[in-house]
């Protein structure tokens, strides 16, 4: 499935000006970007560490920091309003490394939400952002909580700003399945409607763009559905737990450390033991493919996972002559395409067997 596509050469920058024409571009984001606080999720990955297993062929690294500026774009493009546009790009500022593999660790891999907690107490202690916010007339209370803003963020199957944003990286980086002519296309399609509830949501113009979008949408998500990821992430989350446990390494590690810090951490501890953790770890690196089990299997030789996990899917808005409606109502394609994502199961379990 990872290599369906033809290997592609992506240019972030150029994917960032379909985002935002530079003649459009926020010169006022710029200072809040060289801020330590966002600076500290260049070294933290998106698709939450299948950079660093041998199961992924991840075609590309794009940081939490690009996911920032990307969704930030997005606001800026479609509400040229200062404060949404500082509430998408500090939304995951609180992110430690390997993204949402904490949630995964932490029990959570239902909501994925757990790592958005200390947000609003890290922009609140932040003194340099805080300069910055005054110099723009702009309070905490404005950005601390993206979720106000239903452009910027809203709940699934609806499109918002972060959910376009990481779905078009994702697609890039695990199986090649957007061209930059296709993105151009399809966000170029896009404009605010209104939705059933009155509230602002991005949408489509066209309906064949919005089931093309909705195509690879499902498609991304089916893959983050799949046992093999629930299994990379469940694996790297107890290996985190353990480290911690061991005292290879500290929470602290998780918010202070880059992904790669991390990871040379774990190197060093593991270079001469034969441990249970340590074969967790090699396993984890090393595994290129996964066994689909309906039973569980001996745990003293395989990892086994069996998870529910959130469903990332799109049931985008179609602007109509009858005014707006859900591309579900509209086509026959869009609704095969959801149906498909909702009612795929994998088997019960996934498992890999330890090196």
């Amino acid at each position: 499935m990872l290599a369906q596509h033809p290997l592609r050469e992506y240019d972030l920058s150029q994917y960032h000006k379909i985002l935002c024409p530079p003649e459009d571009y926020p010169d006022f984001l710029d200072k809040y970007i060289k801020l330590d606080s966002l600076q500290r999720l260049k070294g933290i990955g998106l698709l939450c560490g299948t950079d660093w297993t041998k199961l992924y062929k991840n075609r590309l690294y794009y940081s939490r920091l690009d996911h920032s500026i990307g969704v930030a774009l997005i606001i800026w493009h479609f509400t040229h309003d200062k404060a949404q546009t500082l509430a998408g790009l500090f939304h995951d500022i609180s992110t430690s490394v390997f993204s949402h593999v904490s949630d995964f660790r932490k029990g959570d891999a239902l909501t994925q939400t757990l790592t958005e907690g200390p947000t609003v107490a890290m922009i609140r202690s932040d003194k340099e952002l805080q300069k910055l916010l005054q110099s723009d007339g702009i309070t905490s209370s404005e950005i601390e909580d993206y979720h106000i803003y239903p452009v910027a963020d809203n709940e699934i199957p609806q499109l918002s700003a972060d959910r376009l944003e990481y779905m078009f990286p994702s697609g890039m980086a695990l199986d090649g399945s957007w061209t930059m002519e296709e993105i151009h296309s399809c966000y170029n399609d896009i404009e605010v409607l209104t939705n059933e509830e009155g509230q602002p949501e991005l949408g489509f113009k066209t309906l064949e763009i919005a089931e093309e979008y909705c195509r690879h949408f499902c498609m991304i998500g089916h893959i983050l559905q799949l046992n093999e990821n629930k299994l990379a992430l469940n694996m790297l989350g107890a290996i985190m737990n353990q480290a911690v446990d061991s005292g290879i390494l500290t929470e602290s590690d998780f918010m202070t450390l880059s992904e790669s810090q991390v990871i040379s951490k774990l190197e060093e501890a593991f270079k001469s033991e034969h441990s249970k953790l340590a074969r967790l770890y090699y396993t984890f690196r090393n595994m290129t493919f996964i066994e689909h089990r309906d039973q569980i299997m001996p745990e003293d030789e395989y990892f086994c996972v069996n998870l529910k996990v959130k469903q990332r899917y799109i049931n985008p808005l179609v602007k109509t002559k009858e005014g707006n409606k859900r591309l579900y109502e509209l086509s026959e394609r869009g609704q095969t395409y959801i149906d498909d994502f909702k009612t795929y199961q994998d088997t019960a379990y996934g498992c890999v067997r330890l090196i």
